[in-house]
């Protein structure tokens, strides 16, 4: 797609989004418009059922250019450049959260600022040995962003996140594994091929059990048990009403695996 993304498609409906940009990884207004296209191309789709997000070299993502945050202060305009990036970077992370596609992320080295949103975002994280996680903005005179402050504490809780942006803490790949931010670790080797497993046997289900599984596990942080149980009920009621639900039942009864559209 271009010198700083490459897009492969895989068998079995699985699409692979390899970030190789210079100074690991790290990106620009410019490039999250490169990143949020691609994906936008990738969600809509319907041939794609999952996507694995992984980088290049060292990183995988180290999130904002630090260099540009320099120009930025020189010529006066770093509120803007900061405006502009989390247009493009903000939108993207709230498709891939409600998506019916299943996103995993193969974070292969540093997954920093908002980098670390990106991986953070994932229905399941795998990283090899070398994966390391940072927010950085307490480093910069910065507030966090890339959702971080909504996604990792509903991962590790609230005082270990508080602890770990207030400490500007660099997390390793055991200490992640340990409080949940990384779901396995694998060789380098395997990373991308153990991801595009996963996002295969996660992404063949049917959209409808996929996406509402998705919203049902994100209202219960607010919901009351009765106001969840009505959702519960609303949504298998419309599931029941689908081919996929039909196609289901057939398999079943006839000991076969299912071929949901």
């Amino acid at each position: 797609m271009s010198d700083l993304l490459e897009v492969e498609r895989r068998d079995g409906g699985v699409a692979i989004v390899t970030m190789r940009g210079a100074g690991m990884n790290s990106f620009d207004p410019g490039i999250l418009r490169r990143l949020r296209s691609a994906f936008d191309a990738l969600l809509d789709d319907g041939a794609v059922r999952g996507i694995v997000l992984t980088g290049s070299g060292q990183a995988f993502s180290a999130g904002a250019d630090v260099k540009q945050f320099l120009e930025g202060v020189e010529e006066g305009t770093s509120a803007q450049w900061v405006l502009d990036a989390t247009e493009q970077l903000h939108p993207l992370l709230f498709d891939l959260h409600g998506s019916d596609k299943a996103f995993v992320a193969a974070v292969n080295g540093v997954a920093a600022g908002g980098g670390l949103g990106l991986a953070l975002v994932a229905d399941h994280r795998i990283g090899s040995p070398a994966a390391r996680f940072a927010a950085g903005y307490f480093g910069l005179g910065l507030s966090p962003d890339g959702g971080a402050t909504w996604l990792l504490p509903r991962l590790v809780g609230t005082q270990r996140a508080k602890r770990f942006f207030f400490e500007n803490e660099v997390m390793d790949a055991e200490e992640a594994l340990v409080c949940g931010v990384l779901d396995e670790i694998v060789a380098p080797d395997r990373l991308v091929e153990r991801a595009v497993q996963v996002a295969e046997r996660w992404g063949r289900w049917a959209k409808h059990s996929k996406e509402s599984t998705k919203r049902l596990l994100e209202a219960q942080h607010t919901s009351g048990f009765a106001a969840q149980l009505d959702m519960e009920r609303g949504l298998i009621a419309a599931a029941a009403g689908t081919a996929d639900f039909a196609e289901g039942v057939r398999a079943f009864l006839g000991k076969r695996r299912p071929g949901f559209r």
